[in-house]
């Protein structure tokens, strides 16, 4: 990342410190770690960026991850800690040895790096600190993409691209599931994907139930439906795909089913514009379905954020979803993923917002795969 880019980055969090009255932030979620400072790490031991209002940010970490750390960021103050050592004792050192032992200390309470114990930890060693919870801020901060994010996202998308090719040349009746997900992590990887984690490839029924199934052993067979989610990530950013594969021939009740979500989606997407409401956006689609009688209720989201993905417990981020209790307003830039259901067919894009409606990053057919 350029110093230009991780200048607004830092306004931006900045600006949020400020609307808190936070003097000091501490950064622990993964995902703004590595947005902000260009690196990240697991959370097998504690670490942190702080950030002050003015001066400049540091780094409190393992001392194993030092030199990483100072290849991919552009932070020079690190302070480190050996694994014998306390890392909560260390994060508090170093605000008390730079006059921050009074501070007004901005935190993301919703970051998975802010358990209960580490508020306990760090509220026992800094006890004149005066906390400022931002719950959410981690993920609201990086929801409109900067343009180098916005390329990530499109050639991670273009990955999966040329693996949905792949397995439509190559997959067949036959073979096990995990044979398709071994071909797919295979193209993930020889593509330039960070990973080869390919995301949900199983066999599907119902309306949404497979969508999260993890099952691999089945062997495929005619009249069978293999939905295929594929998620690779460039630089930590994923895209994310579905199509579904019939095996044997399509149905014209299952081409009915495939048209009219195709069609309904498009809708959808379209009408995702700076300015228009999440809830209206997913009216759009949601209403359509059910009044269709493609599926008898609809209780998942229609859509949810995509950006930067690190080591944490969460594979999607929720934090900006669209149903029909959302009265958040979208931005230019602002990156979803977009998908729907029904009768074992689902469909899914990678979108981007922009002043002309919503703009897919794929450049995949929007039809059934038929093997």
């Amino acid at each position: 990342m350029s110093m230009a880019v991780n200048l607004a980055a830092l306004s931006r969090l900045r600006d949020a410190m400020r609307m808190a009255d936070a003097q000091v932030m501490l950064v622990d979620s993964g995902e703004l770690l590595a947005w902000l400072t260009g690196y990240t790490v697991s959370e097998t031991m504690y670490r942190a960026c702080l950030v002050p209002l003015t001066g400049e940010p540091w780094m409190v970490l393992r001392k194993l991850d030092e030199a990483p750390c100072r290849r991919s960021s552009w932070l020079r103050d690190i302070v480190t800690y050996d694994d014998h050592q306390d890392p909560w004792e260390c994060v508090a050192g170093s605000l008390m040895a730079r006059g921050y032992q009074q501070t007004y200390l901005g935190a993301d309470t919703h970051s998975y790096g802010m358990t209960v114990e580490t508020w306990h930890q760090l509220a026992e060693r800094l006890p004149d600190v005066i906390w400022r919870p931002m719950p959410g801020i981690s993920d609201r901060l990086r929801q409109v993409k900067f343009s180098y994010e916005l390329d990530a996202l499109r050639e991670a998308a273009h990955i999966a691209d040329r693996a949905f090719l792949a397995l439509k040349e190559q997959v067949k009746a036959g073979w096990r599931v995990r044979d398709v997900a071994a071909l797919a992590a295979r193209i993930f990887l020889s593509e330039g994907a960070d990973t080869g984690e390919t995301g949900p490839i199983v066999l599907s029924g119902g309306d949404s139930g497979f969508l999260h199934a993890q099952t691999h052993e089945e062997q495929l067979c005619d009249d069978d439906i293999l939905h295929v989610e594929l998620i690779p990530k460039v630089r930590h950013y994923s895209a994310r795909l579905m199509r579904p594969f019939i095996f044997g021939g399509l149905s014209p009740a299952r081409q009915n089913v495939a048209t009219q979500l195709i069609a309904m989606q498009d809708a959808q997407i379209a009408a995702m514009k700076p300015g228009v409401r999440a809830c209206d956006v997913d009216a759009i689609l949601r209403n359509a379905v059910l009044k269709a009688g493609l599926r008898a209720e609809y209780g998942n989201v229609t859509g949810y954020s995509l950006g930067l993905y690190t080591r944490t417990p969460r594979p999607s981020d929720f934090s900006h979803c669209f149903t029909p209790a959302a009265d958040w307003i979208l931005e230019e830039n602002m990156v979803f993923h977009m998908y729907t259901s029904a009768a074992g067919i689902a469909f899914s894009e990678t979108v981007v917002v922009t002043e002309d409606g919503g703009v897919r990053m794929s450049r995949l057919p929007r039809a059934v795969i038929v093997v």
